[in-house]
């Protein structure tokens, strides 16, 4: 998994901030210094604070909160670094008293108590820890919403590609029964049923595969698995397809109406001009409308039939979360799908 900038960038703004905060101080404080004051102020204590800092952030918090849930072990190795580290500046400012226990002020030499120095030397101490501390939680944090995201966004992906897989072969083995038909009773339109259906597998597998496709192509793909449909019945199939608005211009994710369009095939009545199957398509730039009613057929019963729709709603779930609305009305004579899409 790749590695996010997020950490380096917040440690470099946080000993960003400490270094432009120093050299604030040292541009507002007029008295001279010397080099050895500078290497001790700066370099030998400024090495203890980061020392301080990583070692909560790297050793403390990991192995004691993190792994072991030792939070009593924590308090007290964090309070003991404090007294330790801060003894250790304070016995470094015994040994130099001239660069870090005297001071000048208005001209005057004066000389701070060892008990301040040290006083001040436990803040700063627990200042770099705390510091670790909320940074080292910040990250971890944005760091596990992170991972849960990617986790999410695998799962759902997987569920996706299960669902198109259930989704393919059940067309496909609807559509060769079809074709079975076709061959059994050596009719003539058999060659064109399977010229259909190899440019249905061609969308299927070749440009069905991102995710989302032009609503065009999505149309000429329900227009050829409907022309398929229509050659297997006799006396003529009666489809009313209806396209209004921005098709072209549209995105959609691939093979989502289908299911709709097969269910009519499967358990509706096809064959009454007086009926037909009524599919209309009205896209604009914010929404997709999308409907089909047909009359009910008593003849064609399929205990798989409730697959598709399933599937589609479940996908719909997935990609389209709060931004779609299904309304299915089954009622005694007709089947009505509707569905529109924020798209």
């Amino acid at each position: 998994m790749k590695q996010s900038k997020g950490p380096l960038i917040l440690h470099s703004i946080f000993w960003g901030v400490i270094f432009l905060f120093l050299i604030g101080v040292s541009m507002i404080d007029k008295e001279p210094h010397t080099l050895k004051d500078y290497f001790l102020s700066y370099g030998v204590f400024g090495m203890l604070n980061v020392s301080v800092f990583y070692i909560n952030y790297i050793f403390l918090i990991p192995s004691l909160i993190k792994k072991r849930k030792r939070y009593w072990l924590y308090i007290i190795s964090f309070l003991l670094l404090i007294v330790i580290m801060s003894l250790v500046k304070t016995v470094i400012a015994v040994l130099n008293p001239d660069e870090l226990l005297h001071y000048t002020m208005d001209g005057e030499v004066r000389e701070m108590s060892v008990n301040a120095f040290a006083i001040n030397r436990v803040f700063a101490i627990g200042f770099f820890l705390v510091a670790s501390c909320i940074i080292k939680f910040t990250i971890d944090w944005f760091g596990s919403e992170r991972i849960q995201r990617n986790l999410e966004s695998e799962r759902r992906e997987m569920e996706l590609q299960f669902l198109k897989s259930q989704l393919n072969p059940h067309f496909l083995f609807n559509s060769l029964n079809n074709i079975y038909s076709l061959a059994y009773q050596k009719s003539d339109k058999t060659a064109d049923a399977i010229m259909k259906l190899s440019e249905i597998m061609r969308y299927m597998i070749y440009e069905s595969n991102t995710p989302t496709v032009s609503l065009s192509k999505e149309v000429d793909y329900l227009t050829n698995y409907i022309e398929l449909q229509k050659i297997r019945f006799k006396d003529g199939a009666f489809i009313e397809l209806t396209l209004n608005g921005e098709i072209d211009d549209q995105k959609i994710v691939p093979l989502m109406l289908i299911s709709f369009v097969e269910n009519a095939f499967k358990h509706g009545v096809v064959n009454d001009p007086a009926e037909p199957v009524k599919i209309n398509i009205i896209a604009n730039q914010k929404i997709l409308h999308f409907s089909v009613i047909n009359k009910k057929s008593n003849l064609n019963k399929d205990a798989q039939g409730g697959v598709g729709l399933t599937n589609v709603e479940r996908r719909l779930q997935l990609v389209y979360p709060d931004r779609y609305k299904l309304n299915v009305v089954n009622s005694a004579t007709h089947y009505t799908c509707e569905l529109m899409i924020d798209i």
